[in-house]
């Protein structure tokens, strides 16, 4: 039993003060978004969490990737407020500003594709992911768009439509955009596909000579934290150089630091034409870009891309300074030990407990499947809700993933020490002690 330096739990969950906002909420905030922790945050600190009425939690879910740096890391509060002094917006297409163009400079230096880049920001992941459909339709006068089982792209019309999960992201919302074709994901733990089937499941659905783009995930987030085998991206850059498509990564939540390189696709040795990014790139605040080869992302007519806040001052200035951070603090490095530390955990929970079916994960992108059975595999999706349940009530926020939510997964601020992940284990561990009496 580790001691409990970091958390502290003072009141049933929510607290009394958290209970009154929860009952505004209810009143005046649409249903459908609906709130995992039991509670309202009041301050953040690295990777710690405390509620209005004091209690304090460890999150693992570091405001669903976006926090690689922290909360309130110090350099990017400096920045913000620097810039508050300076100006707020005014649409980079009206009146240009200088922080977007060092970003621009900064991450294409960053992005391990070779000879000359090119980046255009954007709000969100999604934003980031239809953007870079346009663009490579743009690019190769060309329409239908290739996809991966177990995706996640986004919730607009085209990336709803790219993700596979029905339910929640789906439910209610066709008809879907068209050209949008799904090919089979290596999924080690339950399903061995090779190239050859890939390829072959390409050619039933879809005249390869009408690819635009196939974006795929290079460790699928949402869906499993699916790590794939070390042929599958390489497989991938040979079937779009074969068939004249553009090669799409997105890197939304396994990139900017997350496996211990700078973007997840550099572990497997295949170099993409465009790859999103958003999540972390501005810790959290509203921002994602595409990088990629020159004469793709210039292929658009002007005008053709962009938005009134696309890489607002603000988050351009946060996402200088996380890219300062992931250098100077050494937190590529950071990754992979966290990564290290926190898998031995989930093996040695593994080792105790049948319900733990696969240990999975590169750098700290790290998660453990659930099952009611090893060797049926099932899904124990209800078992993985009341560990996760009885983990953030007791002062760990882990979260859950998969096609059928029986996944827990670890996307923690690099920045977390190791008696805090130690802590957040022993939670957990005694998490599934409780739920599987």
């Amino acid at each position: 039993m580790v001691e409990r330096r970091f958390t502290r739990i003072l009141t049933d969950l929510p607290g009394p003060k958290s209970a009154a906002v929860f009952a505004d909420k209810a009143k005046y905030v649409a249903a459908p978004l609906d709130t995992y922790a039991p509670f309202i945050i009041r301050r953040g600190e690295g990777a710690l969490i405390e509620d209005l009425d004091g209690n304090r939690f460890i999150d693992f879910s570091g405001g669903w990737g976006c926090l690689a740096v922290g909360q309130r890391n110090k350099r990017i509060v400096a920045a913000l407020r620097d810039q508050l002094d300076d100006f707020l917006h005014t649409d980079f297409t009206a009146v240009p500003y200088a922080p977007l163009i060092d970003l621009a400079h900064m991450l294409c230096e960053r992005t391990a594709i070779r000879g000359d880049k090119k980046a255009a920001f954007f709000n969100s992941g999604a934003e980031a992911v239809e953007n870079v459909v346009k663009i490579a339709r743009a690019y190769t006068k060309r329409k239908a768009v290739l996809v991966f089982e177990n995706a996640f792209h986004g919730r607009t019309l085209l990336a709803m439509t790219m993700t596979h999960k029905a339910r929640p992201y789906k439910t209610g919302f066709g008809p879907f955009a068209s050209d949008v074709y799904r090919l089979p994901f290596p999924y080690e733990y339950r399903k061995k596909v090779t190239a050859e089937e890939i390829e072959g499941a390409l050619l039933s659905l879809v005249d390869p000579n009408e690819v635009a783009v196939m974006v795929v995930e290079p460790i699928i987030g949402e869906g499993g934290f699916l790590v794939p085998p070390p042929w599958f991206l390489p497989a991938m850059r040979a079937l779009a150089d074969k068939y004249g498509f553009v090669l799409a990564f997105d890197e939304v939540q396994s990139g900017i630091g997350r496996t211990g390189k700078f973007f997840a696709f550099e572990h497997f040795g295949a170099e993409p034409d465009l790859v999103c990014a958003a999540k972390s790139l501005a810790s959290g605040l509203p921002l994602s870009a595409v990088v990629g080869r020159a004469a793709i992302m210039d292929a658009p007519i002007p005008s053709a891309i962009g938005g009134t806040y696309a890489g607002n001052p603000l988050a351009c200035r946060a996402a200088i300074e996380v890219l300062k951070a992931l250098d100077e603090d050494h937190l590529l490095q950071r990754a992979v030990h966290v990564g290290d530390r926190i898998r031995k955990a989930f093996e040695r929970i593994g080792d105790r407990f049948d319900v733990v079916g696969d240990v999975r994960g590169l750098g700290a992108m790290v998660a453990m499947e659930l099952v009611k059975d090893r060797t049926t595999k099932e899904p124990a999706k209800e078992m993985t809700g009341r560990i996760a349940t009885l983990a953030v009530r007791t002062g760990a926020i882990f979260p859950t993933a998969g096609l059928n939510g029986n996944v827990l997964r670890v996307l923690v601020s690099l920045v977390i020490t190791d008696d805090q992940i130690d802590e957040g284990m022993d939670i957990l561990e005694s998490a599934f002690a409780t739920a599987l009496k």
